[in-house]
């Protein structure tokens, strides 16, 4: 397949409408390019962005005809005149022979201005950008997962529809004159402008209709004589602005460009200090206006005859005036110096110069080359500036023009050693220019022995679709046809340069040595051109790095997208891309390849679009099988995006990838956005498949068990408890012998991947023996039970509880309890009970021990390993519990309650929250009064806040646990005997207002106290509403009103929750609130859940209105004394302007004024030797005084 073919017919991607670029001098894809450093995204394999919206695709044939049409008619209407000269716009034409490129992007993106083809882009690139686009839904939108900015910045972009700015900036250029003086006015008009026009960055093509109009009126200003310098330079920064908007070679097209434009132009650069750089702006837009005027079609040496040279100085010719602006502007240190290698390619390549000045400039471009070191500033300017002109001679040189000078460039350019350069942008242009001159020794010619897929032209295939239907064209290899093909020497030396680019440490160089390789490839014999791709094929061995994989993708998708890749080198070809699907390289504490797997994916699509469905037919099963693997289970959502896209062409391209559509609709760009759901759903549903099933579970055993983040070992473990399901016989036999066998591994991330493995396979067989109704044993023969029991023994044998990796292991083992017990394994009465419950038991003991990142983690793992042990294998057959075993555990563990250790006192809580119903008969009374003991506030453990918040927890768990009957024993449920001293204990713990180095940490129990009070309420409701009395109710209410009226605004948010919960509570109302008739019209249900109750700006209108109502009107006046006197900014703004309308709303009202002063007083007296409260109620009362709110009772007194 050549750069300009057209797409295959049939193909998914495209809508009916849509065509393809078929220009000639498509070069290959212009993608935003990044250094490693960088995410993944953005370099050319890249698939996870879709279209790059800064550079919009061409536009539709219509558009371009009616682009020419007013073109030609605007042309005469264009001319200006400068001293008298006539000055036209440079007219744009269509010649017969010029390729029309259609686009293949969404309407709005070529909307608002026609646009002749600028080709940017290579075909099968925006076609590969296209297919990103439809993988998301044919359009980017707000929000997306892991990628919602840049989503909604492109959902913004997507509704320009034309230059709406366009009156205001007609506007702001035609008074530049007046604001010229003003330098306010003037900066700020010129960054207005900016604003206006960074805003169509990424739809430029919208301006093309009013570039003209632009342009006319800053020349005019540059024209006239009598502009002072600043003016001028000022209309050069506006022109620069559009200029990186749109590119300069969409604008170059309008400037004026007659024979009498070349000396004013000229004479410009004399009153030029190339350091000045203020305005730098200037002196580009002059290099950029200058190579258009160089290209007139009159011999420079016709306008040397009026020249006069001042005083004293030799005449200079306009030729070499040209040159030493040039040359001048190569080696400066700003932007000017890119115009200037733009200008030197268009005027050195002219046919008058080339004969006089092209030698001599290529010397000196040579000795500035030599001279230059890339170690130091200078001479990395120098080297860049004419790197850039020579890289753009020999791509705009004729060939035999630059061919004479190409072997003795080729040979500098070695000796200046730029691979070992530490400047990214040397390398590249190296690059860039060793391809511009392998180039240059080949003769241009189209590969007769290239793999064509046919007729790729989209219109074509319609319209012989709608004739009759098409018959598979069957290809033979096309002889080699190489002639007497002669290849230079040099040629060797090219290839051999660019191979080693593709191993570079950046992607912007790779990617140009990729390009580099599918050009040179395409002027190749058949034999040399495979010996390339063999020696492309070497960069994949795994002592290279994960750069030389990375560009051998980029080249192999070069070479397949241009047809050079025959389908005989795909049987060694497609193994190394599957390799490079799932290639990954630890790397410290993280990992390298996410480019790799990105580019092997942007490798498949291509092959998609390059080959018959016949070629790749052998490959189906295994391309498949790994797109479907990346596109669920790859770590990075830009590689699991790309792979979702490559699978969605080769489904529409190939048609044989099975199951493709309804693979699609589950697995499409925002679906795989999300990790978890990759693993946990979509894998599951894909897995449904059974040509996928296997490799999936493969997939995940061999690669994503023994990965080195935590996260994914643990999500691959959740996927196998679900693809279990999907082969059961093939997880018994296969999977889990494996699996087993890891578990003795010397490497840690393997051995605690495999134990949750194990523990999430077994699980997963267990449930699907539940459906149907059979015992899990039917599924695990002994082996596997035996292997199962002993993962702990060995472990412990082994000392592999111990140290930071002990700490993964535990977490594993404990979640492997959990597991086995709720799978029912027939251990009860094993010795293996025993070491699980030590194992339990001694993680709880020693959290303290344990790393502050995982101590949660573990801590949550045990409580749950030991519920489920104990609801399995503590229970007697009639479901009471064991004595002996009850006693210990309650005994030992109501013990430990009182350690010194705070986490001790915390796990132990929690475990005895954990306990099942059958191991608290009879013991609940104890139970709960020690947890009430742990929390209760002494001296020795005031800062003990987390264990208070646990055992809160806890009692909380118990409850629920046990039940509520009204005529209970208090020893079996909560009963009217115990119910009052539980509530007595978690109404305490709202009083806790313990502070330390933390904070307030205080602010945890106070949570866990509402969380459990609100549990405790709801459940009592249910169950046995007459438990509920009316004092503790109001104190419930108003306790959780104070919280909601506070200064934290966390505490205040979860507070506001509970007394909303408290108050609409469904089915069974909780009895007595105070005031609920007032509550209910005051707080709706229905407006309650639109409140952000975090946002003091809402939450403190809303509380404040409670101040009315007696029964809360203390705990509120409280609460908000402490946030009006507070600290935050936020808080005491919005808490004081919401104390201060409530008081200016009985103002007149004297009784509801005595009564809330009389509250006021109240607070006052019981916290005098409060400070928490005394200090800000001072600096509320101070506050309150200063804005008249006591004004009526000194009016009285008066």
């Amino acid at each position: 397949m050549g750069p300009g073919s057209p797409p295959a017919t049939g193909a998914a991607t495209p809508p009916p409408s849509a065509g393809h670029c078929a220009h000639p001098h498509c070069h290959g894809p212009r993608f935003g390019l990044r250094s490693p450093d960088f995410p993944a995204s953005r370099h050319p394999g890249s698939l996870s962005r879709g279209p790059r919206p800064t550079r919009p695709g061409p536009a539709s044939l219509r558009t371009i005809l009616a682009a020419g049409a007013s073109r030609s008619g605007s042309e005469a209407r264009g001319r200006r005149s400068w001293g008298g000269a006539s000055v036209g716009s440079h007219p744009l034409r269509l010649s017969s022979s010029t390729s029309v490129c259609i686009s293949r992007h969404p309407p709005s993106r070529c909307s608002g201005g026609a646009e002749l083809p600028v080709h940017r882009r290579g075909p099968e690139q925006r076609g590969w950008l296209w297919a990103r686009s439809r993988a998301r839904g044919g359009r980017p939108a707000a929000g997306a997962p892991e990628d919602g900015a840049e989503d909604e910045a492109l959902a913004r972009g997507g509704f320009l529809e034309s230059f709406c700015e366009s009156a205001e900036t007609r506007a702001l250029l035609a008074r530049l004159p007046a604001v010229l003086g003003d330098r306010a006015a003037r900066e700020g008009a010129l960054e207005r402008f900016r604003v206006i026009m960074d805003k169509y960055q990424e739809q430029p093509h919208l301006l093309d209709p009013h570039l003209e109009w632009m342009m006319n009126l800053l020349l005019d200003i540059v024209q006239d004589k009598t502009s002072p310098a600043d003016l001028i330079h000022l209309a050069f920064k506006f022109l620069y602005i559009i200029t990186k908007v749109r590119g300069y070679k969409t604008f170059l097209r309008l400037f004026p460009h007659e024979v009498a434009d070349v000396q004013p132009v000229l004479d410009m650069f004399t009153n030029q200090n190339p350091r000045d750089h203020e305005t730098w702006e200037t002196r580009y837009m002059l290099l950029l206006w200058l190579s258009v005027t160089c290209l007139i079609p009159f011999d420079f040496s016709r306008l040397d005859g009026n020249l006069v040279a001042p005083p004293g100085q030799v005449r200079m010719s306009t030729m070499d005036r040209i040159l030493e602006v040039a040359e001048t502007y190569l080696v400066v240190s700003d932007k000017a110096r890119d115009a200037a290698a733009v200008l030197v390619s268009k005027f050195v390549t002219r046919p008058d110069v080339k004969q006089k000045k092209m030698a001599g400039f290529l010397d000196w471009s040579l000795h500035t080359l030599t001279r230059s070191s890339f170690q130091t500033i200078e001479g990395v300017i120098a080297m860049d500036g004419t790197l850039q002109a020579l890289a753009q001679i020999f791509k705009h040189g004729k060939r035999e023009d630059c061919l004479p000078y190409a072997a003795t460039v080729l040979e500098r350019l070695a000796g200046c050693r730029l691979p070992c350069s530490n400047q990214t942008l040397l390398r590249k242009l190296g690059v860039k220019l060793v391809q511009r001159l392998g180039l240059t020794f080949l003769k241009p010619r189209v590969a007769e022995w290239r793999y064509q897929r046919g007729c790729r032209s989209l219109a074509a295939n319609l319209q012989l679709c709608a004739q009759s239907p098409r018959e598979p064209t069957v290809h033979a290899e096309t002889p080699a046809g190489d002639g007497d093909c002669d290849v230079p020497e040099e040629v060797e030396s090219v290839i051999e340069q660019l191979l080693i680019g593709l191993k570079d440490q950046d992607t912007i160089v790779r990617w140009s040595a990729a390009k580099g390789i599918g050009r040179m490839a395409a002027r190749l014999p058949k034999e040399l051109a495979d010996d390339v791709v063999g020696s492309v094929l070497d960069c994949f061995s795994f002592q290279e790095t994960d750069g030389a994989w990375h560009g051998g993708c980029l080249a192999l998708a070069e070479l397949g997208r241009r047809g050079l890749l025959l389908p005989s080198r795909l049987e060694d070809v497609v193994p190394v891309i599957l390799k490079a699907l799932t290639y990954e390289e630890k790397r410290g504490s993280c990992s390298v390849g996410t480019n790799v797997r990105d580019a092997a994916c942007y490798v498949c699509w291509a092959f998609a679009r390059a080959y018959e469905p016949r070629e790749l037919q052998p490959f189906v099963a295994a391309i498949s099988s790994a797109l479907v693997i990346a596109t669920v289970f790859d770590r990075n959502i830009n590689c699991r995006r790309a792979a979702s896209a490559a699978f969605q062409e080769n489904v529409g391209r190939q048609g044989t990838f099975p199951h493709g559509i309804d693979i699609l609709t589950a697995a499409d760009y925002f679906a795989v956005g999300n990790r978890a759901n990759c693993f946990l759903v979509i894998s599951t549903f894909i897995a449904g498949f059974p040509e996928y099933t296997q490799p999936m579970i493969d997939h995940l055993v061999t690669m994503k068990i023994n990965h080195w983040d935590g996260v994914i070992r643990e999500l691959s473990a959740k996927a196998l408890h679900n693809l279990a399901q999907r082969a059961p016989e093939y997880s018994a036999t296969h999977v889990l012998p494996h699996l087993l066998s890891m578990t003795q591994s010397l490497d840690l991330h393997t051995r605690h991947g495999a134990v949750l493995a194990c523990a999430e396979v077994t699980r997963g067989l267990y449930r699907l023996a539940v459906q149907e109704d059979r015992p899990i044993t039917d599924y695990l023969d002994d082996a596997a039970v035996r292997g199962l029991k002993h993962i702990h023994q060995q472990l412990y044998d082994r000392q592999l509880y111990r140290g930071l990796g002990g700490e993964l292991m535990r977490q594993a083992v404990c979640v492997l309890i959990e597991n086995l017990s709720l799978s029912k394994m027939p251990f009860r009465g094993d010795a293996i009970i025993d070491g699980w419950q030590w194992l339990i038991d001694d993680t709880l003991r020693n959290l303290h021990l344990i790393s502050t990142p995982s101590r949660q983690q573990i801590k949550e793992a045990a409580v749950s390993a030991l519920a489920a042990l104990c609801r399995e294998y503590y229970a007697r057959e009639a479901g009471e519990a064991d004595p002996a075993r009850q006693e210990e555990l309650t005994r030992q563990y109501l013990a430990d309650l009182q350690s010194p250790e705070e986490l001790t006192r915390c796990g132990f809580s929690l475990a005895l929250g954990a306990l099942p119903c059958f191991l608290l008969s009879g013991r609940l009374q104890q139970v709960l009064a020690g947890l009430g003991a742990v929390t209760l506030i002494r001296p020795e453990d005031v800062s003990f806040a987390e264990s208070r918040r646990d055992a809160l927890k806890a009692i909380s768990r118990v409850c629920q646990t046990v039940g509520v009957r009204a005529g209970g024993a208090p020893d079996e449920v909560v009963c009217e005997a115990n119910v009052s001293q539980i509530y007595r204990t978690l109404l305490g713990c709202l009083r806790d207002y313990t502070t330390d180095s933390r904070g307030d940490v205080g602010a945890w129990v106070r949570e866990a106290a509402m969380t459990s009070l609100l549990d405790l309420m709801l459940l009592v409701a249910r169950e046995q509403p007459e438990l509920i009395e009316a004092t503790v109710c109001q104190q419930v209410m108003c306790c959780v009103a104070q919280q909601a009226s506070e200064k934290i605004d966390r505490v205040r948010a979860h507070a506001a929750c509970v007394f909303m919960a408290l108050l609409h509570s469904g089915g069974s109302p909780v009895p007595h609130v105070p005031h609920r008739e007032e509550l209910e019209k005051l707080f709706p249900r229905s407006d309650m859940a639109s409140v952000n109750w975090n946002a003091p700006s809402q939450a403190f209108p809303l509380i404040t209105q409670l101040l009315g109502l007696p029964a809360y009107r203390y705990h509120v006046l409280l609460g908000l004394a402490v946030s009006v006197g507070g600290l935050t900014e936020s808080t005491v703004r919005y808490s004081t302007q919401s104390l201060f309308e409530y008081m200016a709303g009985i103002q007149k009202d004297l009784r509801a004024l005595e009564g809330f002063s009389g509250t006021l007083l109240q607070v006052f007296e019981d916290n005098l030797l409060n400070d928490r409260v005394s200090v800000p109620l001072l600096k509320t009362l101070d506050q309150m005084l200063a804005n008249g709110c006591f004004d009526l009772f000194t009016a009285e007194q008066k």
